[in-house]
């Protein structure tokens, strides 16, 4: 017992001596610090990134294009500093950054187009860390709709129909472009074959062609399912066409040369002109629409027009327009109105929307509080936010939240059109060009020369009815034959 006794605390003395050598040896801590560093270096892990993702810039924007990078790779970026120049559904808005760092890589180069919102577009790391070794990370695992289909030229030998291979198609009824339904048609081949590569799932010419030319048994299918007599010698073929008929798939126009007769080319749509088709077919299909056109004798605007011009003041009739239609709606608040889903809404501001035509399609940008400005200050607003939508610069908050739009085409000559609403907006004003007329004075029946502009209101039925759009449409013909009018309003 003693000897075990004895034994133990030698053992126990000699652990302690050797804890403390190791100690003076072996500088633990440091050695643990040189190890961590190394395994966690960004030549190990990469650089951890600051992910930039496509921004929603419009309440309506679904996807965006990229025109051009403001910044290059391996440049400092600030927050606040201009990225890039993204194209959204309304204009070319310039996105800012939210973090500050450098810009390390771009992930969706210039032209880029049709970048679905929350899409990765660029990385950034921290300021300090090497954005040469950042770590990209893996692109995300393609949907199943975007997986290869299975082949379907395989015919089985069997008399049983050939089930349909399977596809994930999109939910809701199919859509097809007319090219790729007549092509489908003619050959017999059920459209839930083709592959969608069109926005939205549409089913292009090209993926109807794609089917045709990879699946050529498909022609010769209906044909071989169930023969009414199967003989040795008889093989199944399809009929020749009638002499004379059109060919089974449209010819394919050849760019640079002349195209043929029949062939078509077609043009891939922007942002904007898919959104305006989009709102315009929204307001045909669910806005009753309702006419009203009146008369202004615009006399009186053309002879205060030349007074001040002679002051060097220089405004235009669209000004006056604009000016005595927000006078009205400040006479007339229940027409200044909105629709949605539960109702009307009444608003407090009056911002007219005017329409601008650009190359990439028409814009609306928006004169805010125009009932209280002059026909001075709505002439340089109006100046300035049309420059801005023909450079494609306009910002979010100039074209959303208006409340009644003005559409002018008489610089063009159009003496009168009705105009479409523009959701969820109650109303809009057509406004054709002035015209001398002959007519009888309404105090003594003499014939004098009148300069009458033709405007026609579009009101929405639900909101503004016939009798308070022809109402509106009296007060503003007032407030452009009485200039006065508008000053005391």
């Amino acid at each position: 017992m003693a000897v075990s006794l004895r034994l133990g605390r030698q053992g126990i003395l000699f652990g302690l001596r050797l804890s403390n050598l190791n100690k003076i040896l072996w500088p633990k801590q440091p050695c643990q610090d040189r190890i961590r560093q190394f395994f966690q270096s960004p030549w190990i892990l990469g650089v951890s990134p600051l992910k930039v993702q496509m921004p929603a810039l419009s309440p309506t924007m679904e996807e965006g294009n990229i025109v051009k990078w403001l910044k290059k790779e391996g440049e400092a970026v600030a927050a606040g500093d201009a990225l890039c120049e993204i194209e959204t559904d309304k204009a070319v808005v310039t996105m800012e950054s939210n973090d500050d760092g450098v810009l390390a890589k771009i992930l969706m180069e210039e032209g880029s187009r049709n970048v679905r919102l929350g899409a990765l577009i660029a990385l950034m790391v921290e300021e300090g860390q090497d954005w040469k070794q950042v770590e990209i990370p893996p692109p995300d695992s393609a949907p199943p709709s975007a997986a290869p289909p299975a082949t379907v030229s395989a015919v089985p030998s069997t008399p049983q129909p050939a089930s349909p291979p399977p596809k994930s198609v999109p939910s809701g009824p199919l859509r097809l472009s007319p090219a790729a339904r007549h092509i489908l048609d003619t050959h017999n081949i059920d459209p839930k074959l083709a592959t969608p590569t069109g926005p939205r799932g549409l089913i292009t010419k090209e993926d109807a062609l794609n089917l045709l030319k990879t699946s050529p048994t498909l022609k010769a299918a209906p044909t071989i399912v169930t023969p009414p007599a199967p003989s040795p010698t008889a093989t199944p073929a399809a009929p020749p066409p009638p002499p004379g008929s059109r060919p089974n798939i449209p010819p394919l126009s050849v760019p640079g040369k002349p195209g043929a007769p029949g062939t078509f080319t077609e043009i891939p749509a922007s942002n904007v002109r898919r959104v305006i088709a989009q709102r315009l077919t929204q307001s045909k299909t669910t806005i009753p629409h309702s006419y009203a056109s009146i008369d202004c004798d615009m006399a009186a605007v053309m002879k205060l027009r030349k007074d001040l011009a002679k002051e060097q003041i220089k405004v235009s009739v669209n000004d006056f327009i604009i000016k005595a239609a927000a006078v009205a709606l400040k006479e007339m608040p229940e027409v200044n109105v909105t629709w949605s889903g539960d109702g009307p809404h009444a608003l407090d501001s009056i911002h007219i929307s005017i329409a601008v035509a650009t190359d990439k399609g028409l814009i609306t940008p928006i004169i805010k509080d125009a009932a209280t400005k002059g026909v001075q200050e709505i002439s340089a607003n109006a100046k300035a936010l049309a420059q801005k939508a023909r450079d494609g610069k306009l910002l979010p908050e100039e074209y959303q939240g208006g409340s009644f739009s003005i559409s002018n085409l008489g610089m063009f000559g159009i003496s009168g059109f009705s105009a479409v609403i523009n959701p969820p907006q109650a109303c809009i004003l057509a406004v054709g060009t002035s015209r001398s007329e002959l007519r009888l004075s309404d105090t003594d029946q003499t014939p004098r020369t009148q300069q009458l502009m033709t405007v026609t209101l579009s009101s929405d039925g639900r909101l503004v009815d016939d009798e308070l759009a022809s109402r509106f449409l009296d007060k503003f013909r007032a407030n452009l034959e009485q200039p006065q009018r508008m000053a005391l309003a």
